[in-house]
């Protein structure tokens, strides 16, 4: 009961404190999933790594009925009783390593996709952070937060998506 007790005076405390600033703080705010959708740059990348994906899905499905071929040689000279298929298996057997190092190669955590991905991303969301920070340094704003992280009302007129927006545009047109 103590422990409750002690949080419900800190959050009384921290409430106090913080309304007592905030008629100095201007707080905007931006959605970043509209940001996400509507700036031409996340959209490009988006387009770029799907069509990477494609082409991966093509030559992973390439490998898949090769091995597909690989298994119904083995099973008619295994049936027929040839030469028991060895070599075959054999060639089953590196086919399937050869698809499971591709998969991890290409599409896997560590994998070149995901890099690319990363790295995408953090070239966008610098430019992003670039632009908000220019938005609130023009516009005096203190504090810019993202709406998507849980926000449960803000006044309309305190978004700055559109102005981060514009700002981003503005600095690929610089560049």
């Amino acid at each position: 009961m103590k422990e409750s007790s002690r949080y419900i005076l800190f959050t009384a405390i921290f409430l106090g404190m913080v309304s007592s600033g905030l008629a100095e703080l201007k707080i905007g705010y931006i959605q970043s999933e509209r940001i996400r959708t509507e700036y031409e740059e996340f959209t490009e990348a988006e387009s770029q790594l799907q069509m990477e994906y494609q082409k991966v899905q093509v030559e992973y499905e390439g490998m898949l009925l090769q091995l597909d071929s690989l298994n119904k040689d083995y099973e008619v000279k295994r049936l027929m009783a040839l030469d028991k298929g060895e070599s075959i298996k054999q060639q089953m057997i590196q086919m399937e390593r050869a698809i499971q190092v591709y998969q991890a190669e290409k599409v896997g955590p560590q994998g070149e996709l995901m890099k690319k991905s990363a790295q995408m991303e953090y070239e966008i969301l610098g430019k992003v952070r670039e632009a908000v920070k220019k938005v609130a340094i023009d516009k005096g704003f203190d504090y810019i937060i993202d709406a998507n992280m849980g926000l449960l009302y803000v006044k309309p007129q305190y978004d700055m998506t559109d102005d981060v927006l514009h700002e981003l545009r503005n600095l690929t047109t610089e560049k």
